[in-house]
């Protein structure tokens, strides 16, 4: 089943193993999918002396590591195919204490401060994009932790089960049977949410304190533009993230990198933690900013790790976020039928109808992906006219099962309990209250900065953008902002990773001339 070349590359990840790894197959010998299963883990268990293969029959599919005779908090009710296989490969290497997606100290203490029991699901298929972060960061959360137990599921193979549950969106998590998270996410995200749901001990848990020059706040190109150029200046430098990459792990296709005709979100962000990691950068993932404050010109950031970081420089590079509707409906059926990314979710649509809400490049594409698999499709646009590029106006205008409706005020997404049944519209021009009939709703109206940890040292504008000027300097010497978080116009890649080079650059020269901890005003 694996071919020869992905072979090799197994055998050598497989050569650093000590322990002994069993695969446990339960599966019922009319399962469509045994063979597949079978073949696919006897071909990863040969790629390894250390690793061996049981199979028994049962109920159903289902895969279970075990480690030196001890069964792990991992099944697979799925063959581990796909997006999925480095998800397999991961949590062997993981259960011996090797992979770069391993966890910090600060991070596996609140991991282990989850003192109530937690059986968690997560529905995923095979192509979604998304699936595997969030997977593999259950993974490691179950592995840290003898409470938590953590089930992958295909739902492509479980198709009743899936129509039980009402899911319509891939990766849905269930968290002791109740759903808890649908979409993409970090470790650090999920294990955030966890904390709010269950109980936790941190009684032994102690703040972390570091210090450093420069710390970097956001690990997208802004961000390891700006924390490279930092460790190139000699600066001692950290870069805080919920994952490197940021925003850009979302996107698919990259055809505008100059110098690189075509790569994709998943090696763009692989090549910027590879770069980060050729200097002695530290890199502390799965986190997120709580309190910013000044404290005689030192910046003190403290982080949802229970760490508090001083340094007198800091260049904030968090980017933006997918905005919202903010309306009725929205929240209660994200994942079951109210969805963000067509990559992922559009083939649980098909022949099916779906609305896209936004009339901007985003809209627009999403409509035309969307027109190959849904049955019709509506975009909604609250202007008059679209506002995306004409030559995607020109590609929607041809396609027969598109319809575009302008001047349209959404209003409420509505469901039977379950699952979007309808969406409801004012006409702007007449103030008519319409309703379209439909399976999903795709929200594409832009990004939001990701700025409100800030707010209270930097200045932003209405849109929630931090104010520089053409150095990235804020209003707070000291404190400098690059990216889609800050009012540079343009929010493209190639822009984000030179404004991150201009903030550290910046930082440089006021440090020479002693500006960094200035109680002067940066901006004019």
């Amino acid at each position: 089943m694996l071919e020869q070349a992905l072979k090799t590359q197994v055998t050598t990840f497989f050569g650093h193993l000590k322990s002994q790894y069993t695969f446990e197959v339960t599966v019922a010998d009319t399962h469509p999918s045994k063979n597949d299963m079978v073949s696919l883990m006897e071909d990863v268990a040969s790629c390894s002396d250390k690793v061996t293969l049981n199979v028994q029959s049962g109920e159903g599919l289902s895969m279970n590591i075990v480690k030196d005779g001890v069964p792990s908090n991992i099944t697979f009710r799925a063959v581990p195919t796909g997006h999925e296989f480095t998800t397999l490969l991961l949590a062997v290497l993981n259960m011996e204490g090797i992979g770069k997606n391993l966890p910090d100290q600060a991070i596996i203490n609140k991991i282990k401060s989850i003192s109530e029991k937690v059986e968690i699901s997560s529905y995923i298929s095979l192509s979604c994009t998304n699936c595997p972060e969030v997977v593999q960061a259950l993974n490691v959360m179950s592995m840290n932790n003898p409470n938590i137990t953590h089930q992958i599921i295909d739902g492509g193979i479980n198709q009743e089960e899936v129509e039980q549950l009402g899911i319509q969106a891939v990766p849905t998590v269930l968290v002791n049977g109740e759903q808890f998270h649908v979409g993409r996410s970090s470790l650090g995200e999920l294990l955030g949410k966890l904390e709010e749901l269950v109980e936790t001990s941190t009684e032994n848990i102690e703040a972390i304190e570091k210090e450093y020059d420069v710390v970097v706040v956001g690990g997208g190109p802004a961000g390891v533009s700006s924390a490279v150029y930092s460790a190139r200046k000699g600066f001692k430098v950290a870069v805080v993230a919920g994952t490197i990459g940021g925003q850009v792990k979302e996107t698919v296709g990259i055809e505008n990198m100059i110098s690189i005709t075509k790569t994709t979100g998943a090696e763009l962000t692989a090549n910027l933690y590879n770069h980060l990691k050729d200097y002695p950068i530290d890199i502390l993932e799965n986190r997120w900013v709580e309190n910013v404050e000044v404290v005689d010109g030192y910046k003190k950031i403290t982080t949802s790790m229970n760490e508090v970081i001083t340094a007198p420089a800091l260049v904030i590079a968090t980017g933006a976020s997918w905005r919202k509707l903010g309306v009725p409906g929205e929240t209660e059926y994200i994942g079951s039928g109210v969805a963000f990314c067509t990559h992922c979710d559009a083939p649980y649509f098909k022949g099916k109808k779906v609305v896209v809400v936004g009339g901007g490049n985003s809209g627009l594409e999403a409509a035309i992906d969307l027109s190959s698999i849904a049955s019709e499709v509506t975009v909604l646009e609250f202007m008059d006219t679209l506002k995306g590029d004409q030559v995607l106006q020109d590609k929607v205008n041809e396609l027969p099962n598109v319809n575009i409706i302008t001047n349209a005020a959404t209003k409420e997404v509505i469901g039977d309990g379950k699952q979007v049944t309808a969406l409801q519209y004012q006409d702007r021009v007449s103030e008519e209250i319409k309703s379209i009939t439909t399976d999903g709703v795709f929200v594409q109206i832009g990004l939001k900065a990701n700025s409100d940890a800030f707010k209270d040292i930097v200045e932003t504008n209405r849109m929630g953008e931090i104010e520089i000027d053409a150095h990235n300097r804020t209003s707070q010497a000291g404190v400098y902002a690059a990216g889609d978080v800050s009012i540079v116009p343009y929010k493209q890649i190639v822009i984000a990773m030179g404004e991150g080079s201009k903030a550290a650059l910046s930082a440089f020269e006021d440090k020479i001339k002693n500006k960094l901890m200035s109680t002067e005003a940066s901006l004019a």
